[in-house]
C-alpha cells in the first residue's frame, strides 16, 4: 500500500504512480474503485472523486460495462517532469484549445451587440479587476466577473454556459494549476484594453486582444513545463 497524502493532489499523485508502475497504456482498463482505494489506502469516495475529475479532463473514459479506461498516456516523458504535472499541463492545454475559439468569438459578438447597459457593466468590472490586481490581492473572482460581463454582452448565453462548463471540468480537480493560483496574471493588464475595444464596438481589436491574452496564458503553461525539462 502506498503511503500518501489524503489531499486531492496526493490521491492524484499516488494514482498516477500506480498506473505508471503497472505499465498501463491508452485503452487499458483500471482496477475497480474499491481495489484502487485499497492499494492507495484511501477511501473509495476519494478515488471516485479523482476518477470523475479525470473523466471530465479527458484522461479516462468511464461506463458501467467497459469500466474505467485510460484515454491518454499516464507516463512521464522526462525524468524531470513529475507525472502529475505532465497530466495537469496536458489537460490545461486541451481545455485551453477548446476554450480559445469560444472566448474570441464571444468578444467579437460582444463588440457587435454591446449597448449602454452592458458597456457600463464591462467598464465597471474592468475597473474592479484592475483595482484588486494593483493592490496585489487575489483577482480571480474579479476576473470571472469581468469575463461574465463580456459573455452577457454577447447576447448569446451559450458562450457563458459552455465556457463555464469547460472551466469547471478542470477546476473541480485543480483549484490552483501547478500550485499557482495566479496563473495568467501577466495578461491582466491587457483586460482594460479589451474592455475599451468591446465598448467601442471594435470587433477586430477585441478579437486581437483576447487572442493575445489567451496566448499569454498558454505560454505560461509551456513555461512551467520547461522549468522541469532541464
Amino acid at each position: 500500500m502506498l503511503e500518501i497524502s489524503d489531499s486531492k493532489r496526493g490521491v492524484l499523485d499516488a494514482l498516477s504512480l500506480m498506473i505508471e508502475r503497472a505499465g498501463l497504456g491508452i485503452g487499458d482498463r483500471l482496477p475497480p474503485e474499491v481495489e484502487i482505494a485499497k492499494k492507495l489506502g484511501v477511501g473509495r469516495a476519494k478515488v471516485r472523486e479523482a476518477l470523475t475529475a479525470w473523466q471530465n479532463m479527458g484522461i479516462v473514459t468511464r461506463n458501467k460495462k467497459a469500466g474505467t479506461r485510460l484515454a491518454t498516456e499516464v507516463a512521464s516523458n522526462s525524468i524531470h517532469l513529475p507525472v502529475t504535472l505532465k497530466l495537469e499541463a496536458e489537460s490545461l492545454l486541451r481545455t485551453h484549445s477548446v476554450r480559445k475559439p469560444l472566448e474570441v468569438e464571444c468578444v467579437r459578438m460582444a463588440a457587435r451587440n454591446v449597448d449602454d447597459h452592458h458597456s457600463g457593466a464591462i467598464l465597471a468590472r474592468s475597473a474592479e479587476l484592475m483595482k484588486i490586481y494593483d493592490a496585489g490581492e487575489d483577482w480571480r473572482a474579479a476576473d470571472y466577473r469581468f469575463h461574465k460581463a463580456l459573455q452577457d454582452a454577447s447576447g448569446n448565453p451559450l458562450f457563458g454556459q459552455l465556457i463555464q462548463q469547460i472551466q469547471q471540468a478542470f477546476g473541480e480537480m485543480y483549484e490552483a494549476p501547478f500550485g499557482q493560483p495566479q496563473l495568467g496574471q501577466a495578461s491582466i493588464p491587457l483586460h482594460p484594453h479589451l474592455a475599451h475595444a468591446v465598448v467601442a464596438g471594435d470587433e477586430a481589436e477585441a478579437m486581437r486582444i483576447m487572442t493575445q491574452i489567451l496566448d499569454m496564458v498558454e505560454a505560461e503553461i509551456h513555461k512551467v513545463m520547461e522549468t522541469y525539462d532541464v
